[in-house]
């Protein structure tokens, strides 16, 4: 019984291990261009592009948010704290938590746009797929620890870009 499982042991080894080197690969990065659905997300921004990457299995992880229509971008950090999502509105569907680097770019200046006065500010976005709407809610977390909803954003789809909005590298054959 042992000289057959060595060998299906080994074999299972290594193509897991062929597996995890393929997915870097074949992870892909897209941007995602939005616009403003209705006046409240208008009045914040007309539009934003997201840059996503999708993994091996389709997984989408959105690592930054550019303005459309103005310059600023914010870093994004995938994960986040569970009472973020129990004070959504009642009938929110939005489940992919990111929370908002306040140290690298307009992070801070997004923060603060969207939650005044929080110390930590989390989107929960809805399902990213291309040719369909998107929904985030913004949450922050106050200094005494307590979580509040403070906006829902809604945007229609517009297109993807090939590049980064604002990069000047050349558009790939």
């Amino acid at each position: 019984m042992r000289p057959f499982i060595a060998p299906v042991a080994s074999s299972i080894v290594a193509f897991g291990l062929a597996v995890s080197a393929a997915a870097p690969a074949h992870a892909d990065t897209r941007f995602l261009a939005y616009n403003a659905n209705d006046r409240i997300t208008q009045a914040m921004t007309k539009g934003i592009t997201l840059e996503v990457r999708r993994g091996l299995f389709g997984a989408v992880n959105v690592d930054r948010l550019f303005s459309t229509t103005a310059r600023g971008s914010a870093e994004f950090t995938r994960g986040g704290p569970d009472g973020a999502r129990r004070v959504l509105p009642a009938g929110a569907k939005e489940n992919d938590i990111y929370a908002i680097n306040q140290t690298v770019g307009d992070g801070r200046g997004l923060s603060r746009a969207l939650c005044p006065g929080a110390d930590a500010t989390w989107l929960i976005l809805s399902r990213i797929r291309p040719a369909r709407p998107l929904t985030m809610q913004a949450v922050g977390r106050w200094a005494d620890g307590t979580f509040r909803h403070c906006t829902t954003l809604s945007y229609d789809w517009r297109g993807e870009w090939a590049t980064a909005p604002g990069s000047t590298a050349p558009v790939p054959d």
